[in-house]
């Protein structure tokens, strides 16, 4: 595998008293919630139903609301006195029909109108309209200083030379979707591209490419950063979860941008890696010799 030589960012810790941490799904809104709390600083929670772990509002100040209610969300973090926000975990993103907007959504999509349709432009236009109302939003990894994958394998293994050739197509792949504004990631094996992300997720992109599987090495799952995104908002994301859900789908390893994506738990996935005899890895772009 090429050497990594990524810079990785090194946290700026900001000055917040208050923080409120718009949460979505998964575990990273309660891990980022609970390093806060250890550092003296207070959270808010912005919940989803159905999206929103329970745990993450336990014990903690929030609220539970629909995700088209932005003027509701703008008041009441205002009322709380909050000006710094962080976006994180995953959001399953609804149909116009479901989203239900009040008014001051309905003028934001009025406003931007398809600008709005891929998840990159709505991210960042979300952004801009949180600085118009006064808001600061920062990334997870200025508030946890271990959360940004670091270059080269986590856990005991990593790629052979003879699967160079495929992750450099992953590479490829993967770069061109996210220019695109479609996915992060993309599942190859020995050079074949079996599938790319789209509105699905990588997980069910791995369940589902389990059935174009190939004899010999495994496919692997190659997830890097959206050009041009912006680095505060929906990093690339890997967790044990989906590391098991890589072993029981047949793959042979997973590569994540180093520097330019996050990790979650990394003790647990390099035991799980181990376990199983597949690798993790953390590698820099532009890929070099």
């Amino acid at each position: 595998m090429p050497a990594s030589k990524t810079q990785l960012e090194k946290p700026n810790f900001p000055n917040v008293k208050k923080l409120g941490i718009i949460a979505g799904g998964g575990v990273l809104p309660e891990k980022l919630a609970q390093c806060c709390e250890d550092r003296g600083i207070e959270v808010f929670i912005v919940a989803f139903s159905d999206q929103t772990r329970s745990a993450a509002v336990a014990g903690r100040e929030h609220i539970w609301s629909s995700i088209g209610a932005a003027g509701k969300i703008i008041k009441t973090l205002k009322s709380h006195c909050i000006q710094d926000l962080v976006l994180i975990g995953n959001i399953k993103r609804p149909g116009l029909a479901d989203l239900k907007p009040d008014l001051k959504t309905a003028e934001f999509f009025a406003r931007v109108g398809l600008r709005a349709l891929g998840d990159n432009n709505i991210l960042e236009l979300l952004k801009s309209e949180l600085a118009r109302e006064g808001f600061q939003v920062h990334g997870i990894q200025n508030f946890m200083q271990d959360i940004l994958t670091k270059p080269g394998a986590v856990g005991q293994f990593k790629p052979s030379k003879k699967q160079d050739e495929t992750i450099r197509r992953g590479v490829d792949i993967a770069r061109g979707i996210g220019q695109l504004d479609v996915g992060q990631s993309v599942i190859v094996q020995g050079g074949i591209v079996l599938g790319v992300e789209a509105a699905e997720g990588t997980d069910e992109l791995i369940r589902r490419c389990k059935a174009y599987q190939r004899k010999g090495d495994g496919p692997i799952l190659v997830k890097m950063c959206k050009p041009h995104q912006d680095k505060y908002l929906d990093l690339p994301t890997i967790g044990p979860d989906t590391v098991l859900i890589a072993v029981e789908n047949g793959l042979s390893g997973i590569i994540i941008e180093a520097g330019n994506s996050l990790l979650i738990e990394p003790e647990e996935v390099a035991k799980i890696a181990n376990r199983h005899k597949i690798f993790v890895y953390g590698f820099s772009t532009p890929i070099t010799d």
